[in-house]
């Protein structure tokens, strides 16, 4: 797998390729291994992808995306039509599932219209499933970053407290994680040495850096087991992290 698969132009994620492959072997066991490994990384992007492009509600978008897994990927086999040299798994979900959509649109419409009209698209509607192929979704891209940043800090999390360090976790969630991800105020270190006990501003301030190296150490472990061991970890990082700073907050 080249380094610039799904990455380029700052994208995210890159194919893991090798699951992939495995989701289209006719072996209904691996089948079913891999499509349970493979799916739920997409699943929330794609929603947010109806949400955006089509003007869904929430519960529309589940539904529709539910209905989509079962028809197309599943019922069709999509993931077997995947090929490495022919573009992006990425391009051929969201242009499958704007097509699902746009079908789904046109057979509601069609209930509403006289059997001599037939069903019509709008302008808006003809010119989102035409966009869908050629330009990524924004929204896809940032509820992708949100994901695989999530997974990071879930792994943090559970090693500090595995390990019994929920001071490490502690600081980076005050210093870091609220700030960034709820808006929450910055507690200054004199703030965080009464908090945590800690004897200075300084052993607070090596805290902190003891939990970034960590999470940069765990963010690199999920996208590389997501986009696959030969994927270029540090531009998809970078791509994850300008998607949220420049869509997503």
């Amino acid at each position: 797998m080249g380094k610039g698969t799904e990455a380029e132009g700052g994208r995210f994620p890159a194919t893991r390729w090798s699951l992939v492959a495995r989701a289209g072997r006719s072996d209904p066991q691996v089948k079913r291994d891999a499509l349970e490994a493979l799916l739920p990384r997409y699943l929330a992007a794609l929603k947010a992808h109806v949400r955006y492009r089509w003007g869904m509600s929430e519960d529309r978008a589940e539904d529709l995306v539910q209905e989509f897994v079962a028809q197309v990927v599943l019922e069709k086999e999509l993931i077997a039509t995947a090929d490495q040299q022919r573009g992006k798994l990425r391009t051929l979900l969201l242009t499958a599932l704007d097509r699902f959509v746009s079908n789904q649109l046109r057979d509601q419409a069609a209930k509403k219209r006289s059997p001599e009209k037939g069903p019509v698209l709008s302008l808006d509607e003809r010119l989102a499933v035409r966009g869908a192929a050629a330009e990524p979704s924004i929204a896809f891209d940032v509820e992708w970053a949100r994901t695989v940043i999530a997974e990071a800090l879930r792994r943090m999390r559970k090693e500090c407290r595995a390990g019994n360090r929920k001071e490490v976790w502690g600081v980076f969630e005050c210093r870091v994680v609220g700030p960034l991800m709820e808006g929450a105020p910055v507690p200054d270190y004199r703030e965080i040495v009464r908090r945590f006990g800690f004897r200075s501003p300084g052993q607070a301030s090596n805290m902190l850096m003891t939990g970034k190296r960590m999470y940069a150490r765990l963010l690199k472990a999920v996208v590389a087991q997501y986009a696959g061991g030969d994927a270029d970890s540090e531009s998809e990082i970078r791509g994850l992290h300008a998607a949220l700073a420049r869509y997503g907050g």
